[in-house]
Order: structure tokens, then C-alpha cells, then sequence
């Protein structure tokens, strides 16, 4: 579960509402076209933007509708006894695991970080995976912190930030996270356009944003990562640097969410407002990459 393609869909909304029917379709297209593990609420899936019950209803959508793929379920939230009650919910719904970012208003301090993981994983009855994304959680994770939280019980995965495109630096950051946790704690990478470079510098998961609308797309560039053929995987990456050039340029949610408008995978506008999506240009531009690519 914590190796491999970890797809993370979007969670579609129409009217302002979880559109249900779209969700599952992305989620069948996950399972049947072979990841190995769906992140359901994700940033990707827009959790921050839920509420409690319409997280539920995405948890419960996502493990039906995975079949024998594992589903990871996110559950950050502002306060510890929230994040609780969405784990209790997660493990409810049927998911193999959940993942956990430390979400903050306030900075959080790192004790105040570890006091949440510590209350959290002390309830779990399923593996948990630590979200390390400074970009919207504001939380800077030191290898000392990875270190702490890791030992916990119930963690069993790591998912850290994107590592820099040099391979020498990145073996150098994946090689540090290594060393910090247990052995049986797995490091994986986000950040789609680094991808190739982190699994090439040791870490054994991509959790992808990409993956989760069209997994074909990058399902060849992760498997030839995985069984160590890097010359291979960072061609299918530099084969993909427009798609990752629109990430740079504009958020991978906002791309994504014009890729799966654009292939008709979900209704348009289908991301939560205030949050809009690409503008007539940038749409354009977004469907031709599409095509050049053939990521339909």
C-alpha cells in the first residue's frame, strides 16, 4: 500500500455540491487502470473545503467504489478532536489507511505537532500516513520531528515534499528522511514534476496528483522508476515537462480539474468556491497539452 502509484482523484463538486456520480467514475477509473492505492481527500481532493459530512460520503464513495485497491483517507483538520472523530469515520467507511497533515492557522510549534500525531495514532486501528506539505499546511517538518512522529505507533509512511531536480541533492534529502525513521516506515514523494528524481533517489511511493484524473498517463513512468530503470522513467518525464510547466504556472489542482472538465470526467466548475478555475486561455492551452500528450 505504501509502495507504488498512489492516485489522488478530485473530489468534483456540481452546484455546489459533492457530485457523487463523477466521483466514482474517477475513482473505478483509478482501480481499473492498476495504481496501487487511491488517496482519497487529498489536497487534490479538496478536504480543507469539506464538511464532516461530506467527507464521509467521500470516504465511503472512494472505498466502494476501489474495489480491492487500497484507499488511503485523508483526515486533517484545524482541531485535534476533529481530526479524531474524522479518523474514527475513515476507519468506518473501510479505509486501509489515513493521512495526516498538520493543519494549521495559528504556526504550530513542533511539539504542538507531535501532540497531535501522539493523540491521534494512539486511537488508530489502521496505518497512517505523516503529509508533510509546508506549501498549505505552513508547517516546516524538521528530520528531527520526522524522527519523533515516525516512531509513533500506526505511522507507516512518510509524504514528503518535493525534492529538488538535482540527483545528487535529492539522494542527499531522501537519504536523510531514510536515516531519521524506522526501516519499516516507507518515504514517498509528491510533487509530480520531481517525481521521477525522488523514486530514482531511493523513495519507494509516488503520491500523484496527475495520476489520480488520467493514470495511464504516468503509470509507465512509475513503473520503470520502481524496478530501477531511471534512464526510462525520466524520459516519460521530460516527455511530460508541458503538463508539469502548467503545473509550475498555475497549481496542479486548477490544471487537473481543467483536464478532467476538458476529457468530460466531471462537470464544469467543479471545484469549490472561492476557488476558480482556469481562465478561457489558459483552458485552451490546458487542452491542447491534452492532446499533443494524448492524455485522453
Amino acid at each position: 500500500m505504501f509502495t507504488g502509484l498512489s492516485a489522488f482523484p478530485l473530489t468534483p463538486l456540481r452546484d455546489d455540491r459533492f457530485d457523487e456520480r463523477a466521483y466514482t467514475g474517477l475513482v473505478t477509473r483509478l482501480a481499473e487502470a492498476g495504481v496501487d492505492s487511491v488517496g482519497a481527500l487529498g489536497s487534490t481532493g479538496s478536504y480543507a473545503y469539506l464538511d464532516p459530512e461530506e467527507r464521509g460520503r467521500v470516504a465511503r464513495a472512494a472505498v466502494r467504489s476501489a474495489g480491492e485497491v487500497p484507499v488511503i483517507v485523508g483526515i486533517g483538520s484545524l482541531r485535534t478532536s476533529h481530526v479524531r472523530a474524522l479518523a474514527e469515520d475513515a476507519q468506518r467507511a473501510g479505509a486501509s489507511a489515513v493521512l495526516l497533515a498538520p493543519v494549521s492557522y495559528q504556526k504550530l510549534t513542533d511539539e504542538e505537532v507531535f501532540g497531535l500525531y501522539e493523540e491521534v495514532t494512539a486511537e488508530l486501528s489502521v496505518p497512517l500516513v505523516v503529509y508533510d506539505n509546508p506549501a498549505t499546511t505552513h508547517v516546516t517538518f524538521s528530520d528531527e520531528l520526522y524522527a519523533r512522529v515516525a516512531a509513533l505507533p500506526h505511522v507507516a509512511a512518510i509524504k514528503i515534499p518535493p525534492v529538488p531536480l538535482d540527483p545528487v541533492a535529492a539522494r542527499e534529502r531522501v537519504d536523510a528522511v531514510r536515516r531519521a525513521v524506522p526501516d519499516h516506515v516507507s518515504v514517498g514523494v509528491s510533487g509530480d514534476g520531481s517525481a521521477a528524481t525522488g523514486l530514482a533517489a531511493g523513495c519507494r511511493a509516488w503520491y500523484s496528483v496527475v495520476a489520480g484524473t488520467v493514470p495511464g498517463a504516468v503509470l509507465p513512468l512509475a513503473r520503470a522508476a520502481l524496478d530501477g530503470d531511471t534512464a526510462t522513467a525520466g524520459a516519460e518525464s521530460e516527455r511530460l515537462r508541458p503538463l508539469w510547466d502548467l503545473f509550475a504556472a498555475h497549481g496542479s489542482l486548477r490544471v487537473v480539474a481543467a483536464i478532467a472538465e476538458h476529457l468530460g470526467l466531471v462537470a464544469l466548475h467543479c471545484l469549490p468556491r472561492p476557488v476558480l478555475g482556469l481562465p478561457a486561455d489558459q483552458r485552451e492551452r490546458v487542452a491542447r497539452v491534452v492532446g499533443d500528450l494524448g492524455l485522453g
